[in-house]
């Protein structure tokens, strides 16, 4: 019997537009989504989130995330999430070992939401599902998706997975026993 797995995809915070001949990749946070990071960081360490595994695209973004948000776990930089869709993300993750119980993606738009999407496609069952429908209405810069999944990283598919919460920056702020609950993260996070 396959033993459930944990999946985390967190959108990076909200990046900085303010240099306009940088490029992309390289753009770092913006303050709102430094300042965003302390109310993840602090979401997660009330429920206890401690992925084994932590992927993060290769971008400036997505590593200071991923410091900011100070998760521990082994720290897995991949430079092909930077431009990757679902499919490719999915594959990435159908490569993990089946040792590995939990897993946090760090990752951008459109893949994020699309690769939630895709492993909680419960639509043709009919039931309601709120949280998955305002997954499809937006996943904004800094929201987390937690997914429990029944299979094996191998066999990953449509439908096999169940999204048991997904939350944006405005909800991490609005729960207070998760700010209450945490230190705050370290006060800027180093650039790369």
């Amino acid at each position: 019997m396959t033993a459930s797995k944990r999946l985390f995809v967190l959108r990076h915070a909200k990046s900085s537009w303010d240099d306009p001949g940088l490029d992309d990749h390289e753009r770092p946070l913006a303050p709102r989504g430094r300042r965003a990071l302390q109310a993840i960081a602090s979401y997660m360490q009330a429920r206890g989130i401690e992925p084994e595994l932590v992927l993060c695209s290769s971008s400036r973004r997505t590593r200071e995330t991923l410091d900011g948000i100070a998760v521990g776990g082994e720290h897995v930089i991949e430079r092909t999430f930077y431009e990757a869709d679902a499919q490719k993300v999915l594959e990435r993750l159908r490569q993990l070992p089946d040792e590995i119980s939990s897993v946090m993606l760090i990752g951008h738009n459109p893949a994020a939401q699309m690769l939630v999407l895709r492993l909680t496609n419960h639509d043709a069952d009919g039931a309601a599902d709120p949280e998955r429908d305002e997954v499809k209405r937006k996943f904004p810069t800094g929201a987390m998706a937690s997914l429990t999944v029944g299979c094996n990283w191998g066999e990953l598919a449509p439908g096999c997975a169940h999204l048991e919460a997904f939350t944006s920056p405005k909800g991490f702020s609005a729960a207070p026993e998760a700010v209450a609950a945490a230190p705050a993260p370290p006060a800027s996070t180093r650039a790369r």
